[in-house]
């Protein structure tokens, strides 16, 4: 039987309608090809755009309105994540990009320049959201981007950003979509002060002060959109502050934030139930390997442990051991060797505590690269990481040389053109070296108490031998660098942002081992507070691999003095 003729015109297939149901229909049934020229040429033809909608009616600053009710369009619910979760729409006719909400639902945040120069990434990490910049902001931008420290360099970027946000956007009018530079997450747009803004405070500020300025921004904004929420994000806490007090929203920058509580860090050390052989005893399986006893177990409890984390029972059956490996309810664990022991000493350094001698353990297992040791001041961190690093280096040749960096507040600055070598400029901010050098220098004791009995030259000799091993650097010239077999020292890591934090990290070359050493209690460097600190970045990011260890140290080891002024001050 012969298939009827198809219609000349392309146009007759489909009638246009705006009903949901029927442009399923329309979009799903299968077309044929056009047979003539003319109606192949009309169906290649791009469909024609749709008319631009009148700005009459528009709030200022380039905001767009709210759309008008009786536009067609298809409902849709936000489910957090600006996933498409009810549109009847067809996989084949959805559209790639994510829905955005509503006007009215989009918050609008006005950046503080802080943000930006804390976080150049800033722009692209409030999701459907919008985002507003006064003209003060741009200007303060301009003003720190002359230099080499890591504002100006993150003031740049920012600049950057922007330009390529102009650039594909092309009108400032309607706002800068922020996914046209490929930010997929960022589904909000950016809009600049374009107009003059000015509004009574409830509270009299002096005009001439920055924060004065955006303040009065931000309230003007809220006058001018009183369906919408606009907040203040800034991380200048006085800034803040004021802003509540004037009654306006105003948030911190949570998005560089590993953690909301530093209680709940990762510490690397898990204490296990006194009932634990009797809910895990059963069907244990065990063997020896290279010294190290090795325990297959099964229960509840293996499903919540971590690949190189410890784990302690203390008792009648005591238990030091560390995670070797996780699958579903069962685990294997590994015994430790012993540092505590007068015959296990690193470097005449022996394990004081039951920390100190987990971390022993994954200073000198040569299979850990990256190893992270927290604690406050006295709990004998960077102690324990020379005494492994001139066990390693000098007498198992393991590392070349070991290499010891600490952030100078302020980080990546300059170090200033005193007279001298680098490691000369760097003495200063190394006292830590020296006073942990005179305890492990020949002729000391575990206590630090030189004995008497080595002459001076003998002395002068091994230290000088040791500092030919040790080299210390500055974070300043990081960048490029490439380290074979060394024994790299981060010291006062918890002063690094976490890009900085990445740059040192991605030094490492083949058979070079990372430790880093900080307090997360004594950050010092501005914007920086215990969530957002490099060094609980790389503490929450490494958690779990399998070539990274971490331990917090709990109790301090200096003095009985330093002990209890810790306590009771």
């Amino acid at each position: 039987m012969p298939l009827p003729k198809l219609p000349t015109h392309p146009g007759t297939l489909v009638k246009v309608t705006n009903d949901l149901d029927a442009y399923e229909m329309a979009e799903t049934a299968p077309l044929a090809p056009p047979t003539t020229p003319k109606a192949r040429k009309q169906a290649t033809k791009p469909a024609a755009k749709a008319p631009a909608s009148n700005s009459h009616g528009q709030p200022p600053l380039g905001i767009p309105a709210p759309e008008t009710p009786d536009a067609p369009s298809v409902a849709v619910r936000n489910t957090g994540n600006g996933a498409n979760a009810d549109t009847a729409v067809s996989a084949r006719t959805r559209s790639k990009k994510k829905p955005r909400l509503a006007i009215e639902k989009r918050k609008l945040f006005v950046l503080d320049t802080n943000v930006l120069l804390h976080d150049p990434n800033s722009l692209f990490k409030f999701e459907e959201h919008d985002i507003f910049l006064p003209m003060l902001v741009l200007e303060e931008l301009d003003h720190q981007k002359k230099g080499m420290s890591e504002v100006a360099r993150n003031a740049r970027q920012v600049s950057r950003y922007l330009d390529g946000l102009v650039a594909e956007n092309k009108s400032l009018a309607n706002g800068l979509v922020l996914d046209t530079l490929g930010n997929q997450e960022a589904l909000g747009t950016l809009h600049f002060q374009t107009t003059a803004l000015s509004s009574d405070l409830p509270i009299a500020l002096p005009s001439g002060k920055a924060d004065n300025v955006i303040l009065g921004v931000v309230h003007a904004l809220q006058q001018l959109h009183p369906k919408r929420e606009v907040v203040l994000v800034s991380k200048d806490i006085n800034m803040r502050l004021k802003a509540l007090s004037l009654g306006l929203p105003a948030e911190d920058y949570y998005n560089d934030h590993v953690i909301d509580d530093s209680d709940l860090l990762y510490e690397g050390v898990m204490p296990l139930p006194e009932n634990f052989w009797v809910k895990h005893g059963k069907d244990v399986e065990s063997w020896q390997q290279g010294g190290t006893t090795y325990y297959r177990i099964k229960g509840p409890l293996c499903a919540q442990l971590i690949v190189n984390e410890f784990v302690y029972l203390e008792g009648e059956l005591p238990l030091y051991a560390q995670v070797k490996e996780v699958s579903g309810k069962t685990a294997v664990l590994a015994t430790l060797r012993d540092y505590s022991h007068g015959k296990n000493n690193v470097w005449g350094i022996t394990a004081k505590n039951r920390e100190q001698n987990f971390a022993l353990n994954l200073l000198m297992n040569p299979d850990c690269d990256f190893v992270s040791l927290l604690g406050q001041a006295g709990t004998g961190k960077t102690l324990l990481a020379l005494a492994a690093g001139l066990t390693q280096t000098l007498e198992t040749r393991r590392y070349t040389e070991i290499i010891i960096t600490r952030a100078t507040v302020p980080v990546g600055d300059e170090i200033g053109f005193l007279p001298g070598t680098e490691e000369e400029k760097m003495l200063p901010w190394m006292g830590a070296l020296e006073d942990n050098l005179e305890v492990l220098q020949l002729g000391a004791n575990t206590d630090g108490v030189s004995n008497g009995n080595t002459p001076d030259w003998g002395k002068n000799a091994t230290m000088e031998l040791i500092r030919s091993r040790i080299k210390v650097k500055s974070m300043s010239f990081m960048r490029g660098r490439t380290f074979l077999n060394k024994f790299l020292i981060i010291d006062e890591a918890q002063n690094l942002t976490p890009k900085q934090m990445k740059t040192l990290v991605t030094r490492a070359g083949p058979g070079t081992k990372i430790v880093c050493l900080g307090n997360i209690a004594q950050i010092d460097t501005p914007y920086l507070t215990e969530g957002s600190s490099g060094l609980t970045y790389v503490v929450d990011r490494f958690k779990g691999w399998p070539h990274s260890g971490h331990i917090t140290l709990q109790r301090g080891e200096r003095s009985r003095l330093a002990d209890y002024a810790s306590e009771a001050l």
